[in-house]
């Protein structure tokens, strides 16, 4: 029987991470902050010659464009891609869907390697500053799937904090995500500490 559990994909679930590639041994791959948009873009030009037999079909090698557009910040994953085009430096771009994982709970992803080839900054008056950096890619980008550092999601969205101090210990504050199956009872309903 035809499986039509289809789902589909929302672009607030697709992210880029990048790394300059001389940093893989130091540091992860980090979070593009305050992504606008993500266009993934792999191509093949194709071009037929006539012949009296009927057309022949050529292929050029693949080509992928890339690029995002954020609302600029202050951050090393900022400074990091004008490096990459100022200095002419290698970087490894993920692309990862955050809404389809396979049965290890690790998420679909596309992985590259490039240079930053443009870098726009628009600085209009009333509106936020804003980069739409465009990537020259390497070769064949590669599907796979990865894990996500435990703090991905907090990246992606803040996670509920208690009003308690936030320590190496006690991470929330002393607070407790809410859950569907734990609704909470009237304050007199409920026996604190017995």
């Amino acid at each position: 029987m035809a499986n039509n559990d289809i789902r589909y994909l929302q672009g607030i679930d697709t992210v880029a991470y990048v790394r300059l590639l001389e940093n893989a041994a130091k540091e992860r791959g980090q979070l593009i902050p305050y992504q606008t948009s993500l266009d993934f873009d792999p191509q093949r030009d194709t071009d037929t010659t006539q012949t009296k037999q009927g057309g022949v079909p050529t292929t050029s090698s693949l080509e992928t464009d890339l690029e995002v557009e954020f609302v600029h910040n202050i951050s090393k994953v900022s400074d990091d891609l004008m490096t990459s085009l100022l200095k002419n430096k290698d970087i490894e771009v993920w692309i990862v869907y955050r809404k389809r994982r396979n049965q290890q709970g690790q998420y679909f992803a596309w992985y590259m390697r490039g240079i930053v080839s443009e870098d726009e900054n628009e600085n209009d008056p009333d509106d936020n500053s804003t980069r739409d950096v465009t990537f020259t890619i390497e070769g064949e980008p590669q599907r796979g799937w990865l894990t996500l550092p435990d703090d991905a999601e907090e990246e992606l969205s803040y996670v509920f904090q208690g009003i308690g101090q936030v320590t190496e210990q006690d991470k929330t504050g002393g607070g407790t995500a809410f859950a569907d199956d734990d609704a909470g009872k009237g304050s007199a309903d409920v026996q604190v500490g017995k």
